[in-house]
């Protein structure tokens, strides 16, 4: 419907007369104009449940737009989008990651020039002008590989695995010989890195636990209160809340690290809630606190690069898991993986489980040659 020549949209959430007031004279009115289109935009998204954070990381990276072409999003022209994506990839930065900031852009655009919303009115009733789609096929980056992670990253091997742990508990031992009061989240991060890989737990799924979210496994009695871990904060899907799953223990070291860390270490943490990574201020570790810690100890322990980020311990898990033996849909369904292909992608075997694998299938052949 239309009111006077102008679309109707007051039952949309987000819409411009609902954050920007009517008849109003602004002393910048450019900028009030924009800080109202991401407010309403910020309504919009959250009418969908998208999460906070997502709509946050999705505001800033619009204002640094706007901040790269010095221009109100109604001036925005598909050359500055060129501009903005050979600036983001001469700094090095992922094919997924300038994808993902190139749609966060083209969203909020689609959002203003929806007439539903009454942003193209109001633009041209106050500059004279109005916004348009600049994010285009043939000038953004295309998703045409399932797989866009840096080629360069891989799993831990075994033998790194065991350097990493190895330089985390000697962390802790030599701080508690020097009487430093850091060997206590030194030892923390040791049993935190070991559950990580151990339960193959992504950095927020781990930050996230809870002490209560391990188990009893009637079917695993050996594993004790340790037999099942409850991840209640898995990768959403955007739009839906955290994806919860069950991991169950496979590694019966692992299961006694973490119940002498339950029963025995934690409780030295005063102030500790039910937070299983408690830190020493109280509440829980960050992500990015895992993330800093994490390259801190691969730099001290002389690894390679390469392995760049945590989520290495997960892929090594699922690497791990594969040449023991277990069964490739139980590991998928370990990970939370709703797609077997996407556990292929995880998996880097070693060559001599490949050449294990290779003569049992030709064993038979040979066999019968002989």
């Amino acid at each position: 419907m239309t009111n006077g020549g102008r679309l109707e949209g007051r039952g949309a959430p987000g819409v411009a007369s609902a954050v920007l007031p009517a008849g109003v004279e602004f002393l910048s009115p450019a900028d009030a104009v924009f800080d109202a289109m991401l407010e309403g935009w910020g309504t919009q998204q959250r009418s969908r449940s998208l999460s906070p954070v997502t709509v946050e990381k999705r505001e800033y990276t619009v204002r640094r737009f706007a901040g790269f072409t010095n221009e109100f999003p109604w001036s925005w022209r598909p050359a500055d989008v060129e501009e903005w994506t050979s600036s983001m990839s001469s700094r090095g930065l992922a094919h997924a990651t300038i994808r993902g900031e190139q749609a966060g852009v083209a969203l909020f655009l689609d959002y203003i020039c929806d007439g539903r919303y009454e942003w193209v009115q109001v633009c041209e009733d106050r500059f004279g002008t109005h916004p348009t789609q600049v994010f285009h096929e043939w000038n953004t980056t295309v998703h045409r590989a399932e797989f866009e992670g840096q080629p360069q990253n891989r799993p831990f091997s075994r033998a790194e695995l065991q350097q990493f742990f190895d330089y985390c508990d000697d962390r802790v031992v030599a701080a508690e010989a020097n009487g430093r009061k850091g060997w206590l989240a030194a030892y923390r991060d040791a049993v935190l890195f070991k559950t990580m890989y151990a339960w193959g737990l992504r950095r927020r799924e781990a930050a996230m636990l809870d002490v209560i979210d391990f188990a009893r496994n009637a079917h695993a009695p050996g594993f004790g209160d340790f037999g099942v871990l409850s991840v209640r904060y898995g990768k959403a899907q955007k739009g839906s809340p955290p994806k919860r799953r069950s991991v169950l223990s496979t590694m019966e070291w692992a299961t006694e690290v973490v119940a002498e860390w339950v029963s025995d270490i934690r409780p030295a943490y005063l102030d500790a809630g039910v937070e299983l990574w408690p830190t020493e201020r109280g509440g829980r570790i960050s992500p990015s606190s895992i993330n800093a810690r994490f390259r801190t100890y691969r730099q001290g322990c002389g690894l390679p690069d390469e392995l760049r980020g945590p989520h290495c311990l997960r892929h090594a898990y699922v690497t791990h898991l594969l040449e023991d033996g277990w069964d490739h849909l139980f590991v998928q369904q370990q990970v939370g993986h709703a797609w077997g292909s996407t556990t292929a992608i995880y998996t880097a075997v070693g060559s001599q489980f490949r050449n294990d694998v290779l003569r049992r299938a030709l064993a038979p052949a040979f066999e019968r040659e002989a």
